[in-house]
């Protein structure tokens, strides 16, 4: 056996022995894809049977209220015109594959990234199942502001892509801050062993 074979096959070992702690990487996943799917899809099928297309019922006053609408484009309102539900079903066919690729490069150790990928790709999954059945696009019903100042509406999978979004910066920056204390510490520890 090799000397790259020995050290992958303690990286595997050490992977195996934290995921037993909790939950394993594919498991962690597969939770996280069927809450956030499940809860996309109910709340929207509840909204497309329970109410009329442009209703809005008040929640929380004015400030927190369900709007029934579709979104052709993407999320915040980005829309590029009569084309848009095609092209945002294949740039988030192409997301999923670069999500993927980072999921499989993540060691199981790295809880926060891996929820991060997760949490992004259930929504995006979520999104693209509306995308494919609606030709009016994604069924969008969070209505959230104060008086005329209002944000997008959206929806369950636009808030799983959001907070996903916001972790993989947040895994992202807390590796970048790991590698160069790493390369810090490095230097100080090579001239210690050579005085």
């Amino acid at each position: 056996m090799s000397r790259s074979d020995g050290t992958e096959t303690a990286e595997a070992l050490s992977e195996e022995g934290s995921a037993r702690k909790g939950l394993s990487k594919p498991a962690l996943a597969l939770l996280v894809l069927t809450v956030v799917v499940t809860l996309d899809l109910a709340t929207k099928w509840w909204i497309v049977n329970n109410m009329s297309y442009h209703e809005t019922i008040s929640v929380i006053g004015d400030f927190v209220r369900l709007t029934y609408t579709h979104n052709p484009g993407a999320a915040f309102g980005i829309n590029i015109g009569e084309h848009s539900r095609i092209f945002f079903l294949v740039l988030s066919v192409v997301a999923l594959g670069v999500l993927a690729a980072i999921y499989r490069s993540t060691p199981a150790t790295d809880r926060l990234r891996l929820l991060a990928v997760a949490l992004v790709g259930s929504g995006a999954i979520g999104n693209i199942i509306d995308r494919l059945r609606y030709e009016r696009g994604v069924v969008d019903f969070l209505d959230v502001g104060i008086g005329s100042h209002r944000w997008w509406v959206f929806n369950v999978a636009d808030s799983a892509v959001t907070v996903g979004a916001i972790l993989l910066l947040v895994s992202f920056l807390l590796e970048e801050g790991r590698e160069r204390s790493s390369a810090r510490r490095a230097p100080e520890g090579a001239s210690v062993g050579e005085s």
